[in-house]
């Protein structure tokens, strides 16, 4: 019996994407026996393991209105733009306004790894379902944790930054794990080339504890090219089976925009319609 796999890419607000074709999965009943996610599509794939439809829709249309979830206001308080505690804790915690159903995703059969990056190597590292609690979801908030734009995380005596970083579409790692066939939704149009980061002096000197970090962060664009080419080689191939935005809708990884977080979110559904026949059969065959 085939082992079936699924990647989701991270990519901030842009993951607004991947939540719409995750909840024409969830409609759909369509499952996996293995799924991984980066930064915020870790926490999309925590919503769908749990199978709690439109909960990802809401953090990205209704709950972005708090200031507490992304603001300048939080950099200016505790040196971050997302509210990661916030997000992860008080919003998804099981008192919460908008509670992660923790014991669903531990029920689920689907193993779930999630990638963040140790601030000490700059290597990629792999949680588990097993490294999660019940209001404590602190490895997908380590996933999570973009430089710059967020501190990294503590966790079990290391720090972590965004998976990002490290490996960014980890198919890869989804074919060691044994997937026979992976579906792979990524939040960026196949038009789109990764360029070397801007602002070098300004990053490196923030993340100067931090010199793995600032060299992942320089040869992230080098990653990422190197990712896309192979996957189209394995898409070619019949091993992989990809949704990504069939035309661009120009928000940024930090947007505030619930008019366009809908959008994204409505081009998951339509793209899913569009390419549902042709995933069922890559699915079957």
């Amino acid at each position: 019996m085939k082992k079936i796999g699924l990647v989701v890419e991270g990519g901030g607000m842009k993951c607004a994407y991947s939540a719409g074709i995750l909840d024409c999965f969830l409609e759909k009943n369509i499952s996996f026996d293995y799924s991984i996610g980066v930064s915020a599509g870790s926490a999309n794939l925590s919503s769908f393991l749990a199978k709690q439809k439109e909960r990802n829709l809401r953090f990205y249309t209704q709950h972005i209105k708090d200031p507490e979830y992304i603001s300048i206001q939080n950099f200016l308080l505790h040196g971050e733009i997302f509210g990661l505690d916030y997000i992860y804790g008080k919003l998804s915690n099981s008192t919460g306004k908008d509670p992660l159903d923790y014991q669903a995703i531990v029920d689920n059969p689907c193993e779930f790894e999630i990638v963040a990056t140790d601030s000490k190597t700059g290597n990629a590292i792999y949680f588990n379902k097993s490294d999660l609690r019940q209001d404590n979801y602190t490895p997908i908030m380590a996933s999570s944790a973009l430089p710059v734009f967020c501190n990294p995380v503590p966790f079990l005596g290391c720090e972590y930054f965004d998976g990002g970083i490290s490996d960014a579409i980890p198919f890869q790692r989804a074919l060691k794990k044994g997937c026979d066939k992976i579906v792979v939704l990524l939040s960026k149009p196949r038009s789109f080339v990764r360029k070397p980061e801007s602002h070098k002096s300004l990053y490196s000197k923030i993340l100067k504890k931090y010199p793995q970090i600032i060299k992942a962060v320089d040869h992230r664009y080098i990653m990422y090219r190197n990712q896309i080419a192979k996957l189209k080689r394995l898409e070619a191939e019949g091993k992989l089976f990809v949704f990504a935005p069939s035309k661009s809708i120009k928000l940024s990884t930090i947007a505030m925009d619930p008019v366009g977080e809908q959008s994204l979110y409505d081009l998951g559904l339509s793209d899913y319609k569009m390419q549902e026949e042709k995933l069922l059969q890559f699915l079957a065959d």
